[in-house]
């Protein structure tokens, strides 16, 4: 049962936050098809409200309205009392609307200080920027988001995800803010980087600012929530209190069905060696890694944030150039064969595909339709005399949307349209309509939601029956210890630990990852004596503040 406060605007007053400061009645949106129908909420001055819902249920298509990038089809919104309609997210931002978005909005050719201030840069006489000014401004927002160690003159661009995702984040804490959004905002951020987030939200509230927070990560949405929204399937399902929710309840809310906490991934064969790579090196991010994966296995890699992990994948792939190291393959059950991959289609020659951790950035063409899309490594089996057959295409695209369970109107249907979640699952969705015997998987759930991680857990554990050899990055520990044979652990660039099911805790496996850190410091410094503290650094998942 709805509670009456968030799901009435037109209700009275909370007793605790008083009037509503912001509140949305009946809101729709239509594309091809309605995504979002008959909204209604009110949000609090210094209340957090937890949006959240499976991929595709209308939630980033909600705060897109709110924050003045989508304009609805349906319904009205008032701000502080006032109508409230912006037509654009310059226009929201006038009246205090900030958003951080799942997509970064940042310039990587511009620095850091740049981007923080872009629209407000400090002038000096003659209208020339104060320097100096902006470098001390820019440290003071930096400072307020755990960022006190990056130089502000420093490139967005040269900057790591997780750490670009801070600056966004710093960016829309400056200046005035009456309501922010926040649309997964840690799913690329360490624990620590969590904290320090939560931190700022906790001042935020005091401040009075109201907040929608959209994650998957319920642990996260029961620490900082006092009220909780679901949407399904473009629906408010719920809305009520927080603490009145169990985490299962929850879940069950958003995917209509109950989930268990444990996978069966079927019975499998672990065949031979599939893939062998032997003193992989490209300085300083990568040094001397080597590891196999067989047939069949789901073979995981961990570590610590700038720890290699996403570096040995894109070499492997050869989207980067290795200093040295060889890569060995074993294709229809032959020998394990030496190959030459220095570019991404040499890679896939040999029957290797990366599932990119961005993909937007590198994963997909957003302004075109899915069926361009899955077939944009496919052309050879969609293709008549070197000319794209439409309906092959289309009916390529329609396998994999029936496969993947891709929620969409149909092939034609652009990807910029598509939530998080389903993106992704195009993305791979074209590998696998390609015969590749290694899948290289790089964060392949970020962003996802508790629903649709377990399809791909199940689709992973259907291609490792097939005989395919996987490897899968991720930052959430408790992931890869879901679904993984062997855990390979990243630190320092090195690969410190392999460890199987039967050998593997959550303590050996944070202990290796702190391991190269401990060593190089050892070797920049002098011994640390027998009490002293490991290396101020944390693991990239949601038990890694266990320690």
């Amino acid at each position: 049962m709805h509670d009456q406060v968030l799901n009435s605007p037109s209700a009275g007053a909370d007793p605790q936050h008083g009037a509503p400061v912001l509140t949305v009645s009946g809101v729709g949106k239509t594309y091809v098809e309605p995504v979002l129908a008959d909204v209604s909420l009110g949000l609090h001055a210094g209340q957090v409200l937890a949006l959240t819902g499976e991929n595709g249920a209308g939630k980033s298509t909600l705060s897109k309205i709110i924050g003045g990038l989508v304009e609805p089809t349906a319904g009205t919104m008032t701000l502080a009392g006032r109508p409230y309609a912006p037509h654009s997210r310059t226009d929201a931002e006038s009246h205090g609307m900030r958003m951080v978005m799942q997509e970064l909005n940042l310039l990587p050719t511009l620095s850091v200080a740049e981007n923080l201030f872009l629209n407000r840069l400090p002038r000096r006489a003659l209208g020339w920027i104060d320097r100096k000014r902006l470098a001390d401004d820019a440290r003071h927002a930096m400072a307020q988001v755990g960022l006190d160690a990056i130089d502000p003159d420093t490139l967005v661009g040269s900057l790591g995800i997780g750490h670009q995702q801070m600056v966004e984040i710093a960016r829309n804490l400056i200046g005035d803010c009456r309501v922010l959004i926040l649309d997964e905002p840690t799913a690329m951020l360490t624990a620590r980087e969590v904290d320090l987030l939560f931190e700022q939200i906790a001042r935020l509230k005091a401040r009075g600012v109201a907040l929608v927070y959209i994650s998957h990560r319920l642990e996260e949405l029961r620490c900082i929530a006092e009220q909780a929204a679901v949407l399904r399937d473009g629906r408010l399902v719920h809305a009520g209190p927080m603490d009145a929710l169990t985490s299962d309840q929850l879940v069950t809310l958003m995917v209509g069905r109950e989930i268990g906490e444990r996978i069966d991934l079927g019975e499998r064969r672990i065949g031979e060696v599939a893939l062998k790579v032997e003193g992989m090196t490209r300085q300083p991010v990568v040094r001397d890694v080597s590891f196999h994966v067989c047939a069949g296995e789901i073979f995981g890699v961990s570590g610590l944030i700038g720890a290699g992990r996403t570096e040995l994948m894109r070499l492997i792939y050869g989207a980067d150039r290795a200093d040295t190291g060889t890569i060995s393959i074993a294709r229809d059950g032959g020998p394990l064969r030496p190959v030459g991959v220095q570019s991404p289609s040499d890679a896939v020659k040999n029957g290797i595909a990366l599932i990119t951790e961005d993909r937007k950035g590198e994963g997909l063409l957003l302004s075109r339709p899915i069926a361009a899309n899955v077939s944009l490594g496919n052309v050879g089996a969609v293709a008549r005399h070197g000319i794209v057959d439409t309906r092959r295409e289309a009916a390529l695209a329609q396998r994999q949307i029936d496969a993947m369970r891709i929620r969409t109107s149909g092939p034609a249907q652009a990807v910029s349209e598509l939530s998080g979640g389903n993106q992704q699952k195009v993305v791979i969705g074209r590998w696998l309509a390609r015969d590749c015997s290694l899948l290289l998987f790089d964060e392949p759930t970020r962003g996802i939601d508790v629903g649709a991680k377990f399809d791909i857990y199940g689709l992973m554990g259907a291609l490792a029956r097939e005989g395919r050899a996987l490897v899968v990055v991720s930052s959430d520990l408790r992931e890869l210890m879901l679904i993984c044979d062997r855990i390979g652990v990243m630190s320092a660039g090195r690969m410190t630990g392999v460890f199987d099911r039967a050998t593997w805790t959550q303590d050996a496996l944070l202990a290796a990852a702190f391991a190269g850190y401990a060593k190089r410091e050892a070797m920049l410094h002098e011994p640390l004596a027998p009490d002293a503290k490991a290396p101020d650094n944390t693991l990239e998942n949601d038990g890694s503040r266990e320690q």
